[in-house]
């Protein structure tokens, strides 16, 4: 067993699968001297022509990724500041995402968008602290958010070997987790299957990426009280179903923990497709940043709109307790 970091995860992923295959290359801001320390290593080990350090504009580098992806690399692109994705959606959400369908699969675009420490970062504010997962979600991107580090391993291999775009979430709340792992268990994880961190009978929380540890925490809490279960979707887009079906068949009853504004959040989405296809014995909750959320650089003020603990401990009893009404 190792004791692994969730960075070293990711730096472990890439390194894999660039050894595995020629057509992995990384692009990106200060890739070569790993400023992020996700590309470290890479540099020496695979060369300048493999790990490219790219001029400051965010549209030109997603552009040659999505051309270089055509022509047969697979690229990926290291994002260092969550809303750089904003300068770049279009080449994602309307070239790189649409060319296989506007193609009728004869064109493949097999780029991975890594974006490590998405989310709030103390001092970082508001045009740093964005978590812009539903967004891609919602246009149709391949939209992942690992929560642990052999999570982060197997779901990053497999974007890499994924023939359509992904976006690959890192949260800055998880990036810090550490497992102990056995390194020669590690392997792709499948886009679209979620995973059951802890079994229970009263309520389902399904949590999104760093919210998974504050879900078992609050589980553990409560667990004299109310059995709590938590899912964790880990990829937003495909999105688990049958998964979260099977976990509210045994509950009855759902809490969602997501890090993203309330109006048109993957939380929304959850709580609605549970509401219209699946077993809901009493109203389902969540626990969002407000909407419209723009985080200050008051480390106080930022903590306050973050979802937390005891919002969610309440939800939790809260759903407990509620039955539809006649």
């Amino acid at each position: 067993m190792a004791n692994l970091s969730y960075l070293k995860a990711l730096n472990r992923a890439i390194a894999d699968e660039m050894a595995r295959d020629p057509a992995v290359c990384v692009l990106g801001e200060d890739v070569g001297v790993a400023v992020t320390n996700v590309t470290a290593g890479l540099l020496k080990r695979f060369g300048p022509d493999r790990v490219l350090d790219t001029p400051i504009s965010e549209q030109a580098f997603t552009g040659f990724a999505t051309g270089a992806a055509l022509a047969g690399m697979r690229p990926l692109i290291e994002f260092q500041i969550p809303a750089l994705l904003y300068l770049a959606f279009e080449q994602i959400a309307d070239q790189a995402h649409k060319f296989s369908l506007m193609t009728g699969g004869q064109a493949k675009v097999p780029v991975t968008y890594l974006v490590p420490s998405s989310g709030s970062r103390p001092g970082w504010a508001g045009q740093h602290s964005d978590h812009p997962y539903s967004l891609f979600a919602h246009v149709g991107v391949k939209t992942v958010v690992p929560a642990t580090p052999e999570d982060a391993y197997g779901l990053l291999v497999s974007a890499l070997r994924e023939d359509d775009p992904v976006v690959v979430f890192a949260p800055a709340g998880a990036v810090g987790v550490r497992a102990d792992v056995d390194l020669a268990a590690l392997g792709p994880i499948p886009l679209g299957l979620g995973r059951i961190h802890r079994t229970g009978t009263d309520v389902t929380v399904v949590a999104i990426g760093q919210h998974v540890h504050d879900a078992l925490a609050v589980a553990e809490e409560l667990a004299e009280e109310i059995s709590v279960e938590v899912f964790d979707p880990r990829t937003l887009h495909p999105f688990d179903w049958t998964g979260l079906g099977a976990s509210l068949d045994r509950t009855g009853r759902l809490v969602v923990i997501d890090d993203s504004n309330r109006s048109c959040g993957i939380g929304a989405e959850i709580l609605a497709t549970a509401a219209e296809q699946l077993r809901l014995t009493a109203p389902p909750r969540r626990v969002t940043r407000p909407d419209g959320t723009v985080l200050p650089f008051a480390r106080a003020l930022d903590l306050a709109l973050q979802p937390n603990r005891e919002q969610l401990r309440t939800a939790i009893r809260a759903a407990a307790k509620s039955t539809w009404e006649a």
